[in-house]
């Protein structure tokens, strides 16, 4: 559940990104001019630049975690041959730490020990399950998907639209995103619902709001 829960989260996040981001490009040269194609254009290459950095970015995260893991599992395997009397010791210890009696600890240990002391250890001294090490493959491609859903709705809000009508409804429609990925976060993490919404739909008005603005001045100044 808690490793559901973090991937839930994870895309959360990926999506509002993608929502921020993109939104602040399309919104940006839309202040310097009404161009589709040249919205088009700023919002595509916003969309798979963002993708590919965060799945990147993921990727070499997840990967740095991994191998971390790995690492910790062949030193914990290692000591378990060498030290198996301290290990048995050390996992009685960890037990008991956790509210058991010495005496319920000891035999708890020992029932682990017997059946896989590796996945003990690893469970109760690393907080690792060797059966769910995190995967690479599977954190960027997330990444990449939910930072790409995020980013097609200012996209698709800024080039479809009347050229009168795109900039409202970008706005709109990427406040709304907003209003509901702060909603749904604060949901996954328990926080408050209204402080969360409110952060997310002021931070992406300013952001589409400071791009705005630059883009005004640049299209005006003729660059």
């Amino acid at each position: 559940m808690g490793s559901r829960l973090n991937w839930l989260r994870a895309a959360v996040l990926g999506a509002n990104d993608g929502i921020v981001s993109t939104a602040g490009i399309v919104v940006g040269v839309a202040g310097a001019t009404s161009d589709s194609g040249t919205l088009l254009t700023a919002g595509l290459a916003g969309l798979l630049a963002g993708s590919m950095s965060m799945a990147a970015g993921e990727y070499v995260s997840v990967s740095t975690q991994r191998d971390s893991e790995k690492a910790a599992l062949a030193v914990e395997k290692r000591e378990l041959r060498d030290e198996p009397a301290a290990e048995l010791e050390e996992l009685t210890s960890l037990l008991a730490a956790g509210g058991l009696s010495r005496e319920v600890a000891r035999a708890a240990a020992e029932q682990f020990t017997a059946r896989d002391a590796l996945r003990a250890h690893a469970r109760v001294e690393l907080g690792i399950d060797p059966d769910e090490l995190a995967n690479p493959w599977h954190a960027a491609g997330a990444s990449f998907l939910a930072f790409t859903v995020g980013a097609l709705l200012p996209l698709l809000a800024i080039v479809l639209p009347p050229p009168t009508a795109r900039l409202p409804v970008t706005v709109a429609s990427v406040l709304v995103a907003l209003a509901f990925t702060g909603w749904w976060s604060a949901r996954l993490g328990t926080a408050p619902v209204g402080r969360a919404m409110v952060r997310n739909v002021c931070g992406g008005a300013l952001a589409m709001g400071v791009t705005y603005g630059a883009g005004s001045l640049l299209g005006a100044a003729g660059v």
